[in-house]
């Protein structure tokens, strides 16, 4: 074996669901350039994950581990964690990532929409996340297990009871992971992103909403992945349980998210806007 080969396998080993756009494609980002080797999973287009292991293997030198899955079919959670354990031999960092929501009143969702989004929003993290403690655990591994919440799970939203209500679940969920699995020094918390651009033609600066938020811009998919490369990392060691809000100041003032005049504007002040 050579000696970069060895250094190579001594690496942490990062699995984000979710990874191949949007806010999880930022994580994978983040953590590579901290040197993270990577596994991600997407749901349907392959572009997306060639995509994102050519930009990995360009910039970083990293050659993530890309597993297509739909983590709402039963039994899916644990062939993911299996895989990668099987490709890596290991797993330091969960990050479940994956999800999708909708604003339509429950009265206009069908069971089967119900039933889907409950699976993929809280069950499937909640089911990986037990394999992947249990082999943390199983090789004295002292990782961490990060869910991606959202502001919505703290601010009520019409529309917004199943989604929403789901990010709840995990914040509260992962308050008891975190007594369950603090003896074997695995620490488990939430990153809870607010407003933030998730296509390649969004402006952080230049939205509209980013006018609205406190700090004057939209979130970007680097805000949240230096969150979570921090709270993985040695020097947030004594942090569990916690569900981090990383949006701008969005929540505190209660104010609308309707960009129109008609709306008001919420907290008082508008930031000029950037033509």
């Amino acid at each position: 074996m050579s000696h970069l080969k060895q250094e190579s396998e001594q690496l942490p080993v990062a699995l984000v669901t979710g990874g191949a756009k949007g806010i999880g494609r930022g994580i994978c980002h983040v953590l590579a350039q901290k040197g993270y080797r990577l596994a991600l999973t997407y749901h349907s287009d392959s572009d997306d994950a060639e995509g994102i292991a050519k930009e990995l293997k360009h910039i970083y030198g990293a050659e993530p581990f890309a597993l297509q899955s739909d983590l709402t079919q039963p039994g899916e959670a644990k062939k993911v964690i299996d895989a990668v354990l099987g490709h890596f031999a290991r797993i330091d960092l969960l990050v479940n990532n994956a999800g999708q929501s909708t604003m339509k009143p429950l009265t206009e969702l069908e069971e089967e929409d119900i039933g889907w989004m409950i699976a993929l929003d809280y069950t499937a993290p909640i089911v990986l996340s037990k394999y992947a403690a249990r082999s943390m655990i199983e090789r004295g591994i002292r990782g961490s297990i990060h869910f991606i919440t959202s502001s919505r799970g703290e601010r009520a939203y019409p529309g917004d009871s199943i989604y929403g209500g789901m990010k709840a679940a995990l914040i509260r969920s992962c308050g008891s992971l975190a007594l369950e699995w603090a003896p074997h020094g695995i620490r488990t918390n939430c990153v809870a992103p607010g407003a933030t651009v998730n296509d390649l033609d969004q402006d952080a600066r230049t939205e509209p909403l980013g006018r609205k938020i406190p700090l004057g811009r939209m979130g970007t998919p680097s805000d949240i992945g230096e969150a979570i490369a921090w709270l993985a990392s040695d020097k947030a060691a004594y942090i569990t349980g916690i569900n981090l809000r990383i949006d701008g100041g969005l929540i505190l003032p209660g104010m609308p998210e309707d960009t129109s005049e008609e709306a008001g504007y919420g907290w008082g002040f508008v930031h000029p806007g950037k033509d």
